[in-house]
């Protein structure tokens, strides 16, 4: 088969773009499928979407040349409090309390908005990769040397490797005879923007509670990020508010640590669900991201989760390339598959504990979890352990990008 490319990714969120930046970083022909308009997310308005990127996610932006630009735009998270609460009552007594100032590497993450985040991957694609918006892949058919995909305007293109980045409906796992596995949760997650009158400190608060957990993430000036999981129903119902009347149901949970609180952009719902593939790769066929594994976003893991399988597949695929082996084989793809997996999944299925562990409101539980809480805060070990667990610093083996190094 003569290829059009070498890998085809299927899918222009933002693990696809970053995965296209690696592979053409390193010489590989890349092309990237992307079902949504360039300018579609590439505006300079805030419409409050933000990320929790982990030092090792961090790492790989600058291994590719991004975060330089990024930089001055981003919120460190310096401290992290996690507690449980009951709406107007405020945090319970025993509570988590991580500092960045225990580990040595900085700050336990950085907040950055999507606007900056997918305009600086748009920018960085323009040169150097095959960028094909406004089209989705809509089948596609193996061979002994190849993979042709046929896109939403009839072309055929052909590529050694089709990578599906296109997110937990992902066409090009059902196509490939990839299964799922999972469960709704019965939360809708709410995610709004909020300005406030005091400044965060650059502190990210968590609050656990039994219709489901409240993030407030700091972001840059007097503004934060707040993701606030509740029932199917009471989401619905709350969704449905005008502005004034949403803040109103806000403000006992949210609290007024902050002083007075008012919207700072548009307001989002999703459904939750844990969603796992059962392998992450098939005949000339890779998964990344939330094709991979969609998780709850209980410690706002879900793309730094997509990065790890991001430089892992990079790496693979590249040290494969450079050996002179065929990169869609099932010998290199087991590879990145091995190494992803297992890190995936038993992420994916910890914070799936965890969410169930507080959504219970019975007085023996919530005390027994108030007093785990407290012994971990107290013991300095663990607390670096999960800050460097949060931080994406304790995979192993590390790929080389998330710890800055180029491929």
């Amino acid at each position: 088969m003569e290829h059009d490319t070498d890998i085809l990714i299927a899918g222009g969120g933002l693990n696809g773009p970053v995965l296209a930046l690696a592979l053409a970083g390193a010489g590989l022909r890349v092309a990237v499928v992307d079902p949504r308009p360039a300018d579609a997310r590439a505006g300079d308005n805030f419409d409050g979407r933000a990320y929790a990127l982990a030092i090792a996610s961090q790492r790989l932006l600058k291994a590719l040349g991004l975060w330089a630009g990024l930089a001055g735009d981003s919120q460190p998270i310096r401290q992290v409090k996690a507690s449980q609460g009951q709406p107007g009552e405020g945090a319970a007594p025993f509570f988590l309390h991580f500092d960045s100032a225990e580990i040595e590497e900085g700050p336990v993450g950085y907040m950055l908005e999507d606007r900056f985040l997918y305009r600086a991957l748009l920018a960085a694609m323009q040169d150097r990769v095959q960028h094909l918006p406004g089209l989705s892949v809509t089948g596609h058919e193996v061979s002994a040397s190849g993979v042709e995909a046929v896109l939403s305007d009839g072309r055929r293109m052909r590529a050694r490797l089709l990578v599906g980045a296109d997110g937990r409906g992902s066409g090009v796992a059902a196509r490939a005879g990839i299964r799922r596995r999972g469960w709704d949760y019965g939360q809708t997650a709410l995610v709004a923007a909020i300005a406030h009158e005091r400044p965060h400190e650059g502190i990210a608060q968590q609050y656990f509670m039994a219709t489901g957990p409240l993030a407030i993430l700091p972001l840059p000036g007097n503004r934060s990020s707040v993701v606030w999981s509740e029932t199917h129903d009471n989401a619905r119902a709350i969704a449905a508010l005008p502005d004034d009347a949403f803040l109103d149901v806000l403000r006992p949970r949210f609290g007024d640590y902050l002083g007075r609180i008012e919207l700072a952009g548009a307001r989002f719902t999703y459904p939750l669900s844990l969603s796992l593939a059962d392998r992450y790769a098939a005949d000339r066929v890779a998964l990344v991201g939330d094709a991979a594994h969609g998780v709850h976003p209980i410690a706002g893991q879900g793309l730094n989760l997509g990065l790890r399988d991001v430089a892992a597949l990079a790496e693979v695929l590249v040290d494969a390339a450079r050996r002179g082996e065929d990169i869609g084989s099932d010998l290199v793809l087991e590879r990145y598959q091995g190494w992803r997996r297992f890190d995936a999944t038993s992420l994916a299925l910890g914070m799936d504990a965890v969410n169930r562990a507080f959504a219970s409101d019975n007085p023996l539980l919530s005390a027994a979890r108030g007093i785990g809480m407290g012994l971990v805060s107290a013991a300095p070990a663990l607390r670096r352990g999960f800050m460097r667990q949060a931080a994406g610093l304790s995979v192993d083996p590390m790929p080389r990008l998330l710890t800055g190094q180029a491929l």
